[in-house]
């Protein structure tokens, strides 16, 4: 797949929408959960998207409740959460599945694109350091794994989810995709 822009997704609200409505933006898409030892990223991700929007990053936030049920909330709740503990801004998208066979489109695109993360390594050995096999690549190791979309749709990067939003890597790939236009 070329761009994602043609994919169709639900915002947290039930809005059915293709994600052509974000073409022209740098896309930090991540899968988040309310209930994962990683739920602070929630504040650094905040904090990213409203020093970086006035240069055209989205972030882009889908709850799955794929990873031993960290985010078994209803949509509406996840809304609360988010808003209430994080003062999230940016765009909510109803839960879906980031791996298995109830896979999203979206998530198999951007796995398909990107099959490997930056910054794999440390998370994969905590997860088996708690008795929890770790997905093999090219599948999403955990909640807050996050993919860097470029302003044409196209997967240009993955993070592992320990990768933290103001981590230098993650930094220097959105600064230089906002840098072209």
């Amino acid at each position: 797949m070329s761009s994602i822009h043609d994919i169709q997704v639900q915002s947290i609200d039930g809005e059915s929408l293709k994600l052509e409505r974000f073409a022209g933006k740098v896309l930090l898409v991540v899968n988040v959960a309310s209930k994962c030892g990683l739920t602070p990223q929630y504040e650094g991700l905040e904090r990213l998207y409203e020093d970086k929007r006035a240069e055209g990053l989205e972030v882009l936030a889908f709850p799955a409740n794929d990873f031993k049920e960290q985010e078994p909330d209803s949509n509406e709740q996840i809304k609360s959460f988010c808003t209430t503990n994080y003062q999230v801004e940016f765009p909510l998208f109803a839960k879906i599945s980031v791996v298995g066979d109830a896979q999203h489109p979206l998530y198999q695109a951007l796995t398909d694109a990107q099959p490997e993360a930056v910054g794999e390594g440390p998370m994969r050995q905590r997860l088996e350091g708690y008795g929890i096999a770790a997905n093999p690549a090219p599948q999403v190791l955990w909640n807050f794994e996050k993919f860097v979309v470029d302003r044409q749709g196209r997967v240009v990067a993955r993070f592992a989810p320990d990768v933290a939003p103001d981590d230098a890597r993650l930094l220097a790939t959105l600064e230089a995709e906002l840098a072209k236009r």
